[in-house]
């Protein structure tokens, strides 16, 4: 069959695009020259890390080299490994957002060989809100240790904070000279918070105002934590390690930090607290309207009231 000039034509310069179509590295670089600004060291890790998984079992090869049955290897491989679906996805997430941003970027004209592979259903773990009486057993010995670990598992078990939140605080977002003491989450460089309506304070009761006022006496620096963290990033990922071992082995094994969390928001539920409030609470208000104390939201006074209920 014979091709006319133009179709031949077409041939070549689709040839020669794809000869000129990047590695993965190549991809991956340009990928956080062009993402990266402005994100978080995390950000550039994991995308490091997940493509560096594809060269690993892979190579570094042209993006238009790539097949699905590269990317079924690498699912494979991941899972034997002993890594869980979600975090499988995750992984690959990563990798199409390389892939198709240089695509985009170089109009090539390929297929993503990672865009549509199989993935299994995930079977999601539920995380178990810890109960009140083994929460009160882990005060108790906060209390006795009496060290910066459970600090911070203290100020966590009376507020419901995430880790990171607690672990990245400034000294100066412990306030203990108001008449209502609270704890102000903020973002910094060594620590962003989830979503921007993350940004709140929160009362310190219980356990958490006796934490708070072990960190302020006890200040050997303007971190809260310096264990965890320091001016480049809140090592989060160490503090859940560390703490779950602790309370694992000396509480209970099916429990982790972030249950508290969980059991708090149960918490506030069995003293009537209203849903919003909690919300705010917990985590932030989904408007991102904030301000002044609560901004719109509740007042410290009122949330105060509702957290003394849960002692």
């Amino acid at each position: 069959m014979r091709l006319d000039a133009m179709g031949l034509s077409d041939m070549v310069a689709n040839d020669v695009e794809v000869m000129n179509a990047p590695t993965l590295s190549e991809a991956t670089q340009q990928y956080l020259q062009l993402k990266g600004i402005g994100k978080p060291k995390t950000f550039h890790q994991a995308a490091l890390r997940n493509a560096g998984v594809v060269l690993d079992i892979c190579g570094d090869k042209v993006l238009s080299e790539y097949r699905t049955t590269d990317a079924g290897k690498v699912r494979d491989i991941l899972i034997e490994r002993g890594l869980n679906v979600l975090s499988v996805k995750r992984t690959f997430t990563t990798i199409r957002a390389i892939i198709n941003l240089s695509i985009s970027e170089h109009g090539l004209d390929i297929r993503n060989a990672f865009s549509s592979i199989y993935m299994p259903e995930a079977i999601s773990k539920k995380r178990v809100s810890i109960p009140v009486n083994t929460i009160r057993e882990i005060q108790q010995a906060c209390y006795e240790i009496d060290d910066d670990m459970r600090w911070l598992m203290a100020l966590i078990s009376d507020t419901g904070m995430r880790l990171a939140e607690a672990a990245g605080l400034h000294i100066n977002d412990i306030h203990l000279d108001e008449k209502i003491p609270y704890v102000d989450i903020r973002p910094y460089p060594w620590r962003r918070l989830k979503t921007n309506s993350s940004q709140r304070q929160i009362p310190l009761v219980g356990a958490s105002l006796w934490a708070a006022k072990r960190v302020k006496v006890n200040a050997s620096s303007y971190f809260a934590f310096p264990r965890y963290t320091d001016e480049e990033k809140c090592n989060a990922n160490s503090a859940s390690n560390s703490l779950n071992k602790w309370i694992q082995t000396n509480f209970r094994d099916d429990i982790v930090i972030h249950g508290f969390s969980h059991a708090f928001r149960d918490r506030l539920r069995a003293v009537q607290c209203p849903p919003d409030m909690i919300d705010q609470i917990i985590g932030g208000w989904t408007s991102g309207k904030i301000s002044e104390g609560y901004g719109e939201g509740y007042s410290k006074n009122d949330v105060n009231k509702f957290m003394l209920k849960t002692k």
